[in-house]
């Protein structure tokens, strides 16, 4: 039996910016459930950890949300200010997602769906809800945490 080192130690070891760091990496998803955990992280101005920019708040429609192919990530806004981030690969044979539209991120290949409020499957042939990725909203950039 191997001592696996607990969150807490790695916690303390890594230091107040590799925390911050590991803190927003171990906010991953859960493949069993409904998909219900994308996070939005919101910082102060200046602070560090925020990934590369991905967009404009103003960029994502209200309803709706938009696909950032290189970075396999979709982002959606369920209601005005509401930002959520899931994989951009379908989880039912990981095609590239296509579309979002009427609620819905669609996968092209064989018509799964997945409800953007919370990545939960809305049409088969998809089981698994896709995966939540953690973001930075920061004033109105938006950035993978």
């Amino acid at each position: 039996m191997t001592n696996r080192p607990t969150r807490r130690t790695i916690l303390i070891a890594s230091g107040a910016t590799g925390a911050t760091a590991l803190v927003a990496a171990c906010g991953g998803s859960d493949d069993s459930g409904g998909g219900d955990s994308a996070s939005t992280t919101t910082t102060a101005p200046g602070q560090d950890g925020a990934g590369d920019k991905l967009a404009d708040t103003a960029d994502i429609p209200v309803g709706g949300g938009t696909i950032f192919k290189d970075q396999k990530v979709v982002v959606t806004q369920p209601e005005q200010g509401q930002f959520k981030a899931f994989s951009a690969i379908c989880t039912h044979q990981q095609c590239l997602v296509g579309s979002v539209s009427d609620g819905t991120i669609n996968c092209p290949c064989h018509g799964s769906k997945f409800k953007i409020t919370d990545g939960a499957v809305a049409n088969p042939p998809a089981t698994r809800p896709l995966p939540a990725q953690n973001i930075v909203v920061d004033g109105n950039s938006i950035s993978l945490a």
